[in-house]
């Protein structure tokens, strides 16, 4: 079956103060984690090059960039193809995952600030209210905020480098593909963790939070596996 055509968003913005080269490559990441672009999806430099309406010289050199980082690979002479992680890499992923998760979550418990705090509740809030739509929307919609969610826990923690490798492994994950929203029961799970782990930050229990964010990815690894299975 052939895959469908992998989009990598609007036309760059000029004038931001960001090299061409380097807001190319910001926006087929950010495609990444959107799943704009999926494990075998096919990356030609004149098709990005048009979509993004500039030229192929700053595409070439964020594939490039992409390619370094092993996200995309040779596809036989006909440009690139996004990576798909063996089971191997899956496991590594997630157990770096549940370090940083655990450790953001720790920090944040010790630094986060009460509208911080609130601004976490508020995330998880639509979380829920997330569930009232259709099965396929409910799931995109989950996933967004579940990163949302990861997103703030990490900002509170005022660690620029845990930001910053963070920000690289939610690219990695997005190349697993479908979300493990689609698993049954997870979302009503995974709202009860980012409960306990918001209440453990408010209450500034550093151990407490540590743990119950470990906790979290192991249960995510366990229904990433359930995916993977059914593949």
């Amino acid at each position: 079956m052939a895959r469908r055509p992998a989009k990598a968003g609007g036309s760059i913005a000029r004038g931001s103060g960001v090299a061409l080269g380097e807001a190319v490559f910001r926006s087929l990441c950010e495609a990444l984690q959107a799943g704009s672009y999926r494990a075998g999806d096919r990356l030609r430099e004149e098709e990005v090059a048009q979509r993004l309406k500039v030229s192929r010289t700053p595409v070439r050199e964020a594939l490039g960039r992409l390619a370094a980082r092993g996200f995309v690979e040779p596809a036989g002479g006909r440009g690139l193809i996004v990576r798909n992680l063996d089971i191997s890499e899956v496991l590594e992923l997630y157990a770096m995952r549940e370090i940083m998760e655990g450790a953001a979550a720790r920090l944040a418990a010790e630094h986060a600030s009460a509208p911080e705090v609130d601004a976490l509740r508020d995330i998880e809030q639509a979380f829920v209210e997330a569930s009232a739509t259709d099965a396929a929307e409910m799931a995109r919609e989950m996933a967004r905020l579940n990163r949302a969610f990861h997103e703030a826990v990490c900002r509170a923690a005022r660690n620029r480098y845990l930001d910053n490798a963070s920000g690289e492994l939610q690219d990695w994950i997005a190349l697993l593909g479908p979300t493990t929203f689609t698993v049954s029961g997870r979302p009503s799970t995974s709202h009860g963790e980012h409960h306990a782990i918001i209440e453990a930050i408010a209450a500034r229990d550093g151990d407490k939070a540590e743990q119950l964010a470990r906790a979290h990815i192991r249960e995510a690894l366990r229904c990433r596996l359930k995916l993977l299975q059914r593949q």
